[in-house]
């Protein structure tokens, strides 16, 4: 028999107009009472199921992440309640027998014997910093994709101001485009007041980069582009400023995390978005990884192992810490991030080998909010300086030098002579 954790909980079945709430009493006995009201999703009717609840004194309450109508409600009841938030796939009831109410009173009786997993669920300022953070995600993206239409443009008409210059979205490029896009005959004159003393590309050869065959169809488009390129920009600026409002709180785990290789302060304040800066919540460094998406599902049926690819789970914070991983590699002041790197690189290839840095990144990160202290540079260097001394002992039979070159990613054959 199961073991009932919750004597007094309550179930809610949410949808867009209503919610549909089961309380579910337990007596000494072991026999449960179910009652069940559904109430609209307006703020006035919300408070009353609050009322309804606390006069049962009913403060467990569990319901499901069902798109983002579970939010109102769980704000409201967050201050006298204790919400546990799961996802459908653990309150999933069975087909043919589904109502509002047999599905609240289904999520009421497992809740009831702890059989739900909570989601990861932060305090409000955490999720409110979130939401920004993943709103200036999206808007990076809007703004990639503006830069990739507009380069297409300048491909169609063929101006390869590309290849001369560096950056098309520079100020130079710019300033040339824009005139461009407005004068269509340039002439040197035109466009020498617009260089910038230290170009390599002379005056003559940007001239011929500009001198494509613009029609009146890609003008139109680049010009738009160019509009909604700098409104992303200028609300990106403006989201940023907020950003740094909300962060200003966490400005001590912030400047931990920037002793990490490879993270700058924004993505710091991603990180800290994401997973917050109570580690307890996790039970240790392996559940952070694997709630994050970095770790090998485990996927075996009949003494066979299926497939163990990472989860699709950290729709955010994978990416995040796979740039970071990129400039970490890259970052001189913790070579051992980089020499992991190139050994994984040899023998699992590039993209797992990424993977696996992200996976140290973040549980570098674990510890640190955890502990309070900065990353450690000394410990990476004993360990960097190890395995070198490890690689660099004699190696005597054949057997061990073709194990240390193939260690190395070489291939090696015997022939006997």
């Amino acid at each position: 028999m199961l073991k009932i954790v919750y004597r007094n909980c309550a179930g809610i079945d949410v949808h867009k107009k209503t919610i549909v709430v089961t309380i579910a009493k337990t007596n000494e006995q072991d026999i449960t009472e179910y009652q069940t009201k559904s109430f609209l999703t307006f703020t006035e009717d919300l408070i009353k199921c609050r009322e309804w609840l606390m006069s049962n004194d009913t403060k467990d309450v569990c319901m499901e992440s069902t798109g983002k109508y579970w939010i109102p409600v769980f704000n409201i009841l967050e201050k006298c309640c204790t919400c546990i938030i799961t996802h459908p796939k653990y309150v999933r009831t069975i087909l043919g027998k589904k109502t509002d109410k047999k599905d609240s009173v289904w999520i009421a009786d497992i809740f009831k014997h702890g059989l739900v997993e909570p989601s990861f669920m932060p305090p409000e300022d955490i999720r409110q910093l979130r939401d920004l953070m993943r709103y200036r995600n999206k808007l990076v993206y809007n703004r990639t994709g503006e830069k990739n239409r507009f380069q297409n443009s300048l491909t169609v008409s063929n101006v390869q101001i590309a290849n001369v210059l560096t950056d098309v979205f520079g100020k130079t490029s710019q300033a040339i485009l824009k005139l461009m896009l407005e004068q269509p005959n340039l002439t040197l004159e035109d466009i020498t007041p617009l260089l910038r003393k230290n170009l390599k590309s002379s005056p003559e050869d940007i001239l011929k980069s500009i001198n494509g065959s613009f029609d009146e169809c890609q003008s139109s488009k680049m010009a738009i582009c160019l509009k909604h390129y700098d409104s992303i920009n200028d609300c990106i600026e403006l989201l940023e400023k907020q950003i740094l409002k909300l962060a200003i709180k966490y400005s001590a785990e912030i400047n931990l995390l920037l002793t990490v290789p490879g993270i700058k302060e924004l993505s710091a304040i991603f990180i800290i978005a994401e997973i917050g800066t109570n580690m307890k919540v996790f039970v240790d460094d392996k559940h952070l990884v694997s709630w994050a998406g970095l770790s090998p599902r485990c996927n075996e049926s009949a003494r066979k192992k299926k497939s163990v690819k990472i989860t699709k789970a950290g729709v955010y914070i994978k990416p995040l810490l796979v740039q970071c991983a990129l400039c970490a590699i890259k970052d001189k002041s913790c070579p051992y991030i980089k020499a992991r790197y190139e050994s994984l690189k040899r023998r699992r290839g590039h993209k797992k080998a990424i993977i696996a840095i992200a996976r140290l990144l973040l549980t570098s990160i674990y510890h640190i909010l955890n502990t309070g202290e900065g990353f450690d540079y000394e410990r990476f260097d004993t360990l960097l300086n190890r395995n070198f001394k490890s690689q660099q002992k004699v190696k005597n039979t054949p057997e061990e030098m073709i194990s240390y070159l193939t260690s190395l990613g070489y291939e090696v054959t015997m022939q006997n002579t």
